[in-house]
């Protein structure tokens, strides 16, 4: 019978697994408040790579979409936060068809770039959600929702707690008088909302730009200037 060897000479065999790949994302960007904060808990996940900030920017006036800021002030968040950006154009008042079409190309670019996953900060819209999940499908691609069924009154501040810091760009004159059109999402803005108005304006109440946070490298310097009644919108324009 063998003799066993001294604990200390037993040796322990240990395996390295192969490390795999991370995931490689693009966020869909307004360079708003909820895209930022979802950009914000993503990068706190290991395993995964931002390699794109997806925006959707008008033809005709070369602005983001719905918020109406100007394209070089998302290229320069983009900067500070060291990702790149993809355009999506679009027309003014694009149909379902027509963004539909245009999501594709660009989709379809992304998954050429080994891109798996788009990131949305929607938060509770469930017909929006439906539409773009077989767009994605169809390309091999899933939809990620960081701030899906949250409350939006601590998603707000959530994003306030983290450090972000955004100014109201766009408000619907149906909900919000102009005065909070140009003003800095916070503690006071939200606490001045009228009842029935989502504090993330998650049904179109309001719109933001965020110019610093935690993951950007430097505050984006923007001027605010005073609110105009355009295309049945309260717009501040930035500079």
């Amino acid at each position: 019978m063998s003799e066993a060897l001294p604990l200390a000479e037993t040796q322990t065999l240990e395996l390295e697994l192969p490390s795999l790949p991370p995931t490689r994302l693009a966020v869909s960007w307004s360079g708003g408040k909820d895209c930022a904060l979802a950009l914000d808990l993503l990068l706190d996940e290991p395993g995964i790579a931002v390699v794109a900030l997806l925006i959707s920017v008008t033809e005709e006036s070369e602005r983001v979409v719905m918020h109406g800021v100007r394209r070089d002030l998302v290229a320069a968040q983009a900067s500070a936060l060291g990702i790149r950006v993809v355009e999506m154009l679009l027309p003014s008042r694009p149909s379902n068809e027509i963004y539909a079409a245009r999501l594709g190309v660009a989709l379809e670019a992304l998954a050429r770039d080994g891109v798996e996953e788009i990131v949305f900060g929607d938060l509770f819209l469930e017909d929006v959600r439906a539409f773009r999940e077989p767009l994605l499908a169809a390309r091999g691609m899933r939809g990620r929702y960081p701030l899906w069924g949250r409350d939006t009154g601590d998603v707000a501040l959530d994003l306030l707690r983290r450090g972000h810091e955004a100014v109201v760009v766009c408000a619907d004159p149906e909900k919000l008088e102009a005065r909070f059109c140009g003003r800095s999402f916070d503690a006071g803005f939200l606490a001045e909302l009228p009842p029935g108005v989502d504090p993330c304006g998650e049904r179109g109440e309001f719109h933001t730009f965020v110019h610093a946070g935690p993951r950007f490298a430097h505050p984006v310097p923007v001027t605010v200037f005073a609110p105009e009644l355009r295309d049945g919108f309260w717009y501040c324009d930035l500079a």
